[in-house]
């Protein structure tokens, strides 16, 4: 296998840990969000973090890192229309993404807290899970569309 292919392969590799991971962390807490269950809310937020900080976020500085490798071994222009549309979409998952994972870390707690004082969630935790709901969409959206920047790479201007 050529370099190229092999770091292709790394990128898209990456690429769909960060964005399976995202969406799947995303879908095991809210789902535990649901039940309004402390207990479940804490052992799903806890795996939610790891998974976060292992998975994503390894994946989330091997992507760019491959990505501009790529750019330079298919002899892309860094100022490609498609690519700086992607650094800013990247950007933008990225911006969200950071204060998510402060936000699940604070579910946690807060679920913790109502665990052991035996109480009900509350409207801190009604308020920090409607920040991350809000937060994750535009995360989602616009890995989604570097996915597809990445595939049809247009001439955008």
């Amino acid at each position: 296998m050529d370099l190229f292919l092999l770091v292709k392969t790394l990128h898209i590799v990456s690429s769909t840990i960060l964005f399976g991971f995202g969406a799947g962390t995303a879908w095991y807490l809210w789902n535990a969000h649901l039940t309004r269950d402390p207990a479940t809310i804490v052992s799903v937020a806890r795996m939610v973090v790891r998974a976060d900080w292992f998975f994503t976020g390894t994946s989330g500085v091997v992507q760019p890192a491959s990505g501009l490798w790529l750019v330079h071994l298919a002899g892309y222009s860094l100022t490609d229309s498609w690519l700086i549309v992607s650094y800013g979409l990247y950007a933008l998952a990225f911006i969200c993404w950071a204060p998510v994972v402060w936000l699940q870390i604070k579910v946690r707690r807060l679920a913790e807290r109502a665990l052991r004082d035996e109480a009900a969630l509350g409207p801190e935790y009604d308020r920090t899970m409607r920040l991350w709901f809000v937060l994750g969409w535009p995360a989602f959206l616009g890995l989604a569309c570097v996915f597809w920047l990445m595939v049809s790479k247009p001439a955008l201007w």
